[in-house]
């Protein structure tokens, strides 16, 4: 009877260890999907917005700037933009793509 008990703590033993390698597999698997479901997608489709709000600026569209600057698109080329900040027609700026953070479109009344 004890030798019984012993082969079967010992099966038991060898089942466990046998399942081992595969429990890791599935834990990495799930561990993976978690991070990519909660870091790597998000990051994705913010990255596709922006680049969509980048691409659509046209002259004179209303902006906001990283800064925290309100202006207007006077002119835009590849990468850069002239912006119009104020009321003083002499304030234009160039700056990139990239430090736009808001785009208003004019109303089309």
């Amino acid at each position: 009877m004890l030798n019984l008990l012993l082969t079967d703590a010992e099966a038991a033993a060898a089942g466990e260890a046998a399942a081992s390698p595969i429990i890791w597999i599935i834990y990495f698997a799930v561990l993976i999907a978690i991070f990519y479901f909660m870091f790597y997608r998000p990051q994705k489709k913010e990255q596709k917005k922006r680049t969509a709000l980048v691409n659509s600026i046209e002259v004179g569209d209303s902006v906001l700037t990283t800064s925290g600057f309100y202006g207007i698109i006077i002119d835009v080329t590849d990468d850069d933009v002239i912006v119009e900040f104020g009321n003083n027609k002499n304030c234009r700026i160039p700056m990139k793509k990239t430090a736009i953070e808001q785009v208003e479109k004019p109303d089309a009344e």
